[in-house]
Parts: structure tokens; C-alpha cells; sequence
């Protein structure tokens, strides 16, 4: 494949966050352990770790990686960024206070450095129940915002009377609406699926409005490290991870995972240190060094082959896998890197998401194996409690649907999920499983609810801590 990246920087809607200049260092990405023609496999329930390669040595970037890149041995090999790419400061920014003080409890977790402090050990979600919406977010417009994929649009939804109340227009395929670290931000990742004219749209959230787009290559998806020190835009058609500026979206540098095909949604661990991404077409999880931008190594799942959705447990270590053809949730443990068990919930297991109160994960079942299904599919939404990993309830979907991606209100009481197939969104009351419909755009995806309480933003449609 030939890559493109392209020059730019851009000013953000409404944003006024003073610029530090600061010295950044460039790492060079490690190349996967073992040949994709070769992997690992899983006969038991703990699979094997293909590669646990060491960070490499800094680097500054180079040339653009060939069009042809093919896993090696188990020694680490250089691959850099396009020497086209600006180089841009790294800022550092302070996440928004809290409604209230919080002190964190005893045990204290050692995170990496500018990462804010883990308040609650046991559960990283303490900072996301209902009260605690950040003062710099307050008077956000309570909106949810629904990307559709074929319209190149997105609808916006008033949660109060379940209406839309405008439509705009962004750029091709857009996928996810994933709300910035310092939550100023509501960005909309425009990947353009089989072109080459990938962008993302900024929207401000105080207004609900979209300024100018930012051309990006292939962003699928974005996520932050939580130090706030970096944008990951996952470039899913190249098997490659863009560790960018998260102001400008200029680029930093790459990391290249040429076996996790179809790499697309993540989350990080307790203290930052790493994170864990999906291979949708290989049925692969890939673990990246967050801090040195460097590939770790590959995990094969036992059984199924589509990974979708990814969410770290309440205690920050414990991640839950959705598999979309194993129809269910695999659980592998993120310091260990090995699969530790296998939770049944539904036809064409998809998106995930905690309670307000971090005692459940909502799990929306798509109702179909196919990447284009049918309208209608036997979609659900299985609730599995955090603490016995067991489903406690599920919800179908009325007359049939497909639940895809989405959040949970900031109340608690609805979890907003797409239809992707049947061209709505849904609100679900998380006490009964009650499900109204609300018609949006062609084929909606990846929708953020805004605001959110938490501090800060790990990306995705708004995995907040």
C-alpha cells in the first residue's frame, strides 16, 4: 500500500489552551514477532503472547515504510514515519477539575508522568458517576451525536425530546464521534473507506457546530493516551497506529502492526502504561508501549476471529474482548497478556460500556456475523456484571435491529446505541430494557452522548476517567 500524510495545522473551534513548547522524543516502532503466516495459537483458554519485543532505541523520522511490509523475526526492526510529516510541539494540558475534590485511596497507582492521578485502584470508573460532570463542560449543549457512514453526516439528537435537531454535513465515511482528551472537542473521524481523502471534522461542543475539517490519513478511529500527550489516529486500511499532535493533528510519529489486520478500538490500562488494540480481520489483539510508541506483541484469541470492541475492567488491569463471530466477550488479563476466559452474550457481539456506577458493562449484540448486515437482525443488549462476570440480563431489540456503537447518558439511564443497519439510534432505559427509536442518517456508527462526567478522554465515543 502507498501512504499519504499531508501537511497541516489547524486552529480548533473555540479552543484557547496555551501552546508550551516542549522537547519530544521519537521512537521507533517494533516489528511484529512472528509472521502472520505463523501464528501463535490458542487450544486452552490462556493463548500465547507471540512477540514481548523491547522498546527500541529513539529515533528521528524517516523515510515513508515500503508498500510492502511483512512480519519478521523476533528482533526488533526501524519503521518510521514519511519525512513529509511536520513535526509538531507536544503540549501539555491540564484535564478539567472535577466537580469535587477527590483524594485517592490507599495504594496509590504509579502512573506514567502528566497522566492524572488514579483516585479509586478498584475502580478507574470512580470519577464518571452522574455528579461529577467537569465545571469546564457544564454548559455544553446536551446533544448526541450520530455519525452516518453512507450520509457523510452527522445528525444531532436532543436527548430531551428524543428529536433531531440538525443535520450537517462532514467528510467521506465518517465513522466515530470521539470526544478530545481535554474534552473541548468533539472530533469526527472521516476515514474515507477506499479513498484517500481522510479527515477530521472538529465540533464544538458548547455550540453543537462543525468547523473546518483537518486532512488526516485513514483515521478509522482515535484514542489519547492518557497523559493527554498524544492523538492515536488508528489508520485501520494500513495496519498502522499515528501518534499525532492532540491540538494540531500533526504528526508525531507511527507505529506499524502489519499483523493486526483490520486494527480499529482500544483501551489503556490502570496507569497508562500501555494499551491494547483489536485486529478485526485476524482475529489478533496487539499491545502497545503507550510511552516508548513501540508494538509489544500479538495475542491470538482461542476461537471466533473478529474482535471488535475493547474495555478495561474497573480495576485496570482485566480487559473485555468483543468477538464478533464468537458471539460473545473474551477476558484476557492486560499485564500477562494471555486469555483467561469467555463470556456468552449474544449474535454478533459488538460494542461495550460501564455503567455510571462501574458495577455493570453493557454489551450491544449486533444480531449478525456479516460486516453488512441485514436490517432487523436479532439484536440485543446483554448486561454482565463486572463482579462475577456473568450476564445478568438481555435486552432484544423490538421487532428486531442492530446495535452497534454508542454511551451511556450522563444520568445512567439510557444507553444510546446505533442501529447500523436499520438507520437509527436507539435509547434504551438501562432499568426496564425499554428501547425508543429515533430515525438518523444512512448506515450510523460510532455516536458520542455529550457531556459526560469525568476528568479526561481516552478517545473512542467517549471512554472517560
Amino acid at each position: 500500500m502507498k501512504f499519504s500524510h499531508h501537511a497541516f495545522i489547524v486552529s480548533l473551534v473555540g479552543l484557547s489552551l496555551a501552546t508550551a513548547q516542549a522537547t519530544r522524543a521519537q521512537e521507533t516502532p517494533a516489528a511484529p514477532a512472528q509472521a502472520a503466516s505463523a501464528p501463535a495459537t490458542a487450544s486452552s483458554a490462556a493463548s500465547g503472547v507471540t512477540s514481548q519485543a523491547p522498546a527500541p532505541a529513539a529515533t528521528t523520522p524517516a523515510a515513508a515504510p515500503s508498500s510492502s511490509v511483512t512480519p519478521a523475526s523476533t528482533t526488533p526492526s526501524s519503521t518510521t514515519p514519511p519525512s513529509t510529516a511536520p513535526v509538531a510541539p507536544v503540549v501539555q494540558v491540564t484535564p478539567p477539575a472535577a466537580t469535587s475534590a477527590a483524594t485517592p485511596v490507599a495504594g496509590a497507582v504509579q502512573t506514567i508522568p502528566g497522566m492524572p492521578a488514579v483516585i479509586n485502584p478498584k475502580n478507574i470508573y470512580s470519577e464518571t458517576i452522574s455528579d461529577k460532570i467537569s465545571p469546564a463542560i457544564k454548559d455544553d449543549l446536551a446533544r448526541v451525536y450520530v455519525p452516518n457512514l453512507r450520509g457523510n453526516s452527522v445528525s444531532v439528537i436532543d436527548p430531551a425530546t428524543f428529536k433531531v435537531v440538525d443535520t450537517f454535513k462532514v467528510g467521506r465515511s465518517p465513522q466515530h464521534v470521539v470526544p478530545s482528551w481535554d474534552l473541548r472537542t468533539l472530533w469526527v473521524t472521516n476515514n474515507a473507506e477506499g479513498s484517500n481523502d481522510g479527515s477530521l471534522t472538529p465540533i464544538d461542543p458548547r455550540t453543537g457546530k462543525p468547523g473546518p475539517a483537518v486532512t488526516v490519513d485513514d483515521p478509522y478511529n482515535m484514542y489519547f493516551t492518557p497523559d493527554g500527550k498524544y492523538a492515536i489516529v488508528v489508520a485501520e486500511a494500513h495496519e498502522r497506529l499515528d501518534f499525532r499532535d492532540p491540538h494540531t493533528m500533526a504528526l508525531i510519529g507511527s507505529v506499524e502492526a502489519p499483523q493486526c489486520m483490520g486494527i480499529n478500538h482500544a483501551d489503556f490500562s490502570i496507569d497508562g502504561r500501555y494499551a491494547i488494540f483489536t485486529c478485526e480481520f485476524g482475529g489478533y489483539l496487539a499491545k502497545i508501549d503507550t510511552v516508548n510508541r513501540s508494538l509489544i506483541g500479538y495475542l491470538k484469541l482461542s476461537k471466533g476471529g473478529m474482535p471488535q470492541d475493547i474495555l478495561t475492567a474497573p480495576d485496570g488491569h482485566k480487559f473485555y474482548i468483543a468477538d464478533m463471530h464468537a458471539d460473545g466477550v473474551f477476558v484476557v488479563d492486560g499485564d500477562s497478556f494471555k486469555e483467561t476466559g469467555f463470556i456468552p452474550t449474544g449474535p454478533g457481539t459488538h460494542g461495550e460500556y460501564p455503567s455510571r456506577d462501574g458495577k455493570f458493562m453493557y454489551v450491544a449484540n449486533r444480531g449478525s456475523h456479516r460486516i453488512h448486515g441485514p436490517r432487523h437482525s436479532p439484536g440485543s443488549v446483554s448486561v454482565i456484571d463486572f463482579a462475577t462476570d456473568k450476564v445478568v440480563k438481555t435486552w432484544p431489540i423490538p421487532g428486531g435491529g442492530s446495535p452497534d456503537m454508542g454511551n451511556v447518558s450522563a444520568d445512567g439511564k439510557l444507553l444510546w446505541l446505533s442501529g447500523r443497519f436499520d438507520d437509527v439510534a436507539y435509547a434504551i432505559n438501562t432499568e426496564t430494557g425499554d428501547v425508543k427509536k429515533i430515525p438518523v442518517g444512512a448506515e450510523p456508527h460510532g455516536l458520542t452522548v455529550w457531556p459526560q462526567p469525568g476528568r479526561y478522554s481516552v478517545g473512542h465515543t467517549g471512554i472517560l476517567r
